[in-house]
């Protein structure tokens, strides 16, 4: 029973994202926006110091990152529809765990942030950007568990709000600032001390991190602690997540 309610609510999550075909058409917009901008035209005016990586290759990780972040937690957005559509009303008398509410929720929404990374890797071959087939399956992973995170923050953040304006005005207030300090766009290795002291906090530095070992064969750190660091970031997620959600409803 509880694992057909975990798929049921997976589903519902996935048939929703590919129904809203505006929205998937409009996520690509900014990707495609950092790429003409800052990937194709800073190739030109720089190099990263003593390597020849392009940078449309250096933030091509990044991207996929951002991409991931944003579609992740602003999934958390279904939790305040289906509360104030009734639809959650009807789950939570349902005969199962509010826990595998959470799970399916957190499933459905990382499947679909993996989806929009999917494209943004088809999107950053169109810029040049090279992935071998062992990255590729390295990235998959690696992309699902970093969206498993940030999805479970999105919902942690949708329990404790009444409203979607408010929902929207949190999630921009922290996802702004998780992308721009996770040296998507430019190496931390040379931000002053307080800004690597709060890019160092930030879990999606270790994502970003990470895949860029994948892709590129370099980071600022170990792929080991990167991973463990995302690994405990979605077990202290999940475990939050599933708390607030169960008390708050």
């Amino acid at each position: 029973m509880e694992l057909e309610a975990i798929y049921t609510i997976w589903l519902r999550e996935i048939k929703r994202y590919l129904r809203a075909k505006e929205r998937i058409i409009s996520s690509l917009a900014m990707p495609i926006f950092w790429f003409l901008i800052f990937g194709s035209g800073m190739n030109i005016a720089m190099r990263l110091a003593n390597t020849e990586v392009k940078y449309s290759d250096y933030i091509a990780p990044g991207i996929i990152a951002m991409a991931l972040l944003f579609t992740s937690v602003s999934s958390g957005v279904s939790v305040i529809w289906d509360r104030e559509f009734g639809f959650l009303k009807e789950m939570l008398v349902a005969p199962i765990s509010r826990t595998s509410i959470v799970i399916g929720k957190s499933l459905g929404g990382a499947t679909t942030a993996l989806l929009q990374g999917l494209m943004i890797i088809g999107l950053s071959a169109l810029f040049g950007v090279k992935f071998s087939l062992f990255s590729l399956v390295s990235l998959l992973p690696l992309m699902l568990l970093i969206s498993i995170g940030f999805v479970n923050l999105g919902l942690i953040i949708a329990s404790l709000m009444e409203t979607i304006e408010g929902f929207q005005l949190i999630m921009n207030f922290v996802v702004m600032p998780l992308f721009f300090l996770s040296g998507a766009l430019f190496p931390i290795d040379n931000l002053p001390y307080f800004l690597k002291i709060i890019s160092l906090i930030d879990p999606l530095t270790y994502g970003v991190d990470a895949m860029r070992y994948i892709v590129l064969g370099a980071s600022h750190l170990p792929f080991s602690i990167s991973l463990s660091i995302i690994t405990i970031f979605v077990f202290i997620t999940s475990i939050i997540g599933a708390w607030v959600f169960n008390k708050k409803q």
